[in-house]
């Protein structure tokens, strides 16, 4: 009978296991790794998905549906993973973790049975991205909540660099996973999350409970509003400025890209301002009087920025330019792009989980410091590469990317959980998960815009010269040239050869050699022709990724030693952690 009472208490299902926080750890992780897979598995399989519901995301009309399946998914968290988090402190934790994984995984089987083809289609995947977001913003948003409350302090380190180290490689996992599905069925990309969705929804409601301090109140709702419509109006302008409006390359003159920017900062301010005001805010400014909270989101910001600039510029790089000038075909290219990106996850996930046990002894300082002086340093090092290199060096640049981003992750995240109180983790989550989720956004029209400008001042002389060299008239190649280079751009992103798609409305093709309109519409021609160019926009991204990395690191010798929250006797308010100083 005691036996099976132990069997019953220790069993995966059971709210009362004695080593609870480890069932926590499991779990919480499980659910970050969905969250932040999902986000990222569509960057890689979009040309697999569009040509699934048969649509041309390069035509004009198209882009929209093009941009919406980059950025919906990110936007939605970026917007909504605080307010879960405060919702959280609120009503419990675990209760809104275990609620996102019935949304998110109701949502993935949804995105399965698409009944639509072209436009029709890709609404009814963004409209379903959306929904999985909102689960995955309550996920992302409760999980290192819930982990905070589980561990002794003395192991959060480790349980959160866990973690964290699980949300950010998510973000890498995600375009090997999506490369390797890509390649079998469009559906198979959303598939994948319905089995590991049924199991974290079950195994959450059947083996999680509340341990933490839960705050009072009520629910902001002006905050909440006025929020989600300020971050949401700023970062869709922001990635909306990154299309031609007239005769500029990018759309940052366009009215509409103007007043959704400056519109959506004057609604953050005022939500600063009506925040200050109210009894129970979802946005503690309080917080901001934690030096670790403050200068450890600035860092994690920056971070993730660079992050997903690297993301898109590496995905452009290999299915775009070097696997086609290897010999690989347009179709496989996102397979071996998820591939060749390996030694980036590889590096994250050895740095990471050390890095995190490390900061439990060490503090967070020296690891997340070093760790951004690294990433920067690689990013100068892509430079130095050629864009054509050889496999060997672009494998350790990017190995090396992948250990300072792991050792800067879980210590970062540690360092600011540690540091606020009790009754405001959730918020505090929230918070930075929003500043991480609003940096992975911002990457999008940061990164692209500056290709972009890079772009504009050589792709036109180099698409006339190409051209004409392969029999096209001046005039023909002239116009091709004048088009704005965000189509070339997004067509290396995609893994498409555009020339043929470009061409073919002129009826050039039909007038060249045989040997010439192969040439053209071969896997050499575009990859040798953006090249160039490509290397130019090159230069001003990572330089710029490096200097955000740099003003990271700064921010993260700022944040001090190694903190610990004191909480006080009686009502908690958020108060300056005690700092303790590096062992």
């Amino acid at each position: 009978m005691v036996e099976k009472t132990v069997r019953e208490r220790t069993g995966m299902f059971n709210k009362d296991h004695p080593h609870y926080k480890w069932i926590a750890l499991s779990n919480t992780t499980l659910g970050m790794l969905m969250a932040t897979i999902n986000g990222s598995i569509v960057l890689i399989s979009l040309p697999a998905i569009f040509t699934g519901i048969k649509l041309d995301p390069l035509e004009p009309g198209n882009v929209s549906y093009l941009l919406w399946m980059l950025m919906g998914y990110i936007l939605v968290t970026a917007v909504l993973v605080m307010s879960f988090g405060r919702l959280g402190d609120i009503y419990g934790r675990v209760r809104i973790y275990n609620l996102g994984f019935v949304v998110f995984t109701v949502a993935a089987i949804a995105l399965v049975f698409d009944p639509f083809a072209g436009g029709g289609g890709a609404l009814w995947l963004i409209g379903w991205r959306v929904v999985q977001a909102v689960g995955g913003s309550m996920l992302f948003a409760n999980s290192t909540a819930i982990l905070t409350d589980a561990f002794p302090v003395n192991r959060r380190g480790m349980a959160l660099g866990i973690n964290q180290i699980a949300a950010i490689a998510g973000t890498f996992l995600g375009l090997i996973v999506g490369g390797l599905l890509a390649t079998l069925d469009w559906r198979a990309i959303f598939l994948v999350s319905v089995p590991f969705g049924i199991l974290g929804t079950i195994w959450s409601y059947k083996s999680l409970h509340e341990v933490g301090a839960r705050g009072t109140g009520r629910v902001d709702w002006w905050g909440n509003i006025l929020f989600g419509v300020g971050l949401t109006a700023l970062l869709a302008g922001i990635t909306y400025g990154i299309q031609p409006y007239k005769d500029s390359a990018t759309g940052w003159l366009n009215p509409w890209v103007l007043a959704a920017i400056i519109g959506g900062v004057v609604v953050l301010v005022v939500f600063v301002l009506v925040e200050q005001r109210i009894t129970d805010p979802m946005f503690n400014l309080r917080l901001f009087r934690i030096k670790a909270f403050v200068w450890g989101n600035l860092a994690g910001l920056l971070a993730s920025v660079g992050r997903g600039g690297l993301q898109f510029m590496l995905i452009i790089w290999l299915q775009g330019i070097w696997l086609p000038l290897h010999g690989f075909s347009y179709e496989s290219t996102p397979f071996w792009a998820g591939i060749y990106m390996l030694p980036l996850t590889i590096g994250f996930l050895v740095s990471g989980p050390l890095s995190g046990t490390l900061s439990d002894r060490i503090g967070a300082r020296a690891l997340a410091t070093g760790g951004l002086v690294l990433v920067a340093a690689t990013f100068i090092a892509l430079l130095m590469i050629p864009v054509n290199f050889s496999y060997l060096e672009f494998a350790l640049i990017t190995f090396l990317n992948g250990i300072g981003s792991g050792m800067f992750a879980a210590p970062n995240r540690t360092a600011i959980m540690n540091a606020v109180p009790a009754n405001q983790r959730g918020a505090a989550s929230g918070m930075t998960g929003t500043f991480q989720n609003a940096g992975n956004s911002l990457s999008i029209g940061i990164f692209f815009s500056l290709m972009i400008a890079g772009l504009a001042n050589t792709l036109p002389k180099a698409m006339t010269t190409g051209l004409t060299a392969h029999g096209v008239s001046a005039g023909i190649a002239a116009k091709i040239a004048a088009t704005p280079p965000v189509g070339s751009l997004f067509a290396a992103f995609l893994g498409y050869n555009p020339i043929k798609s470009l061409l073919g409305p002129t009826g050039a093709l039909d007038t060249l050699s045989k040997s010439d309109a192969a040439a053209l519409t071969g896997k050499t021609f575009f990859p040798q022709l953006i090249s160039d160019p490509f290397h130019s926009g090159l230069v001003i991204v990572f330089i710029a990724a490096a200097i955000m990395s740099l003003i990271g690191a700064a921010a993260s010798l700022l944040m001090g030693g190694k903190y610990v929250h004191a909480e006080p006797e009686g009502p908690v308010t958020p108060e300056p952690a005690e700092e303790l100083s590096d062992v």
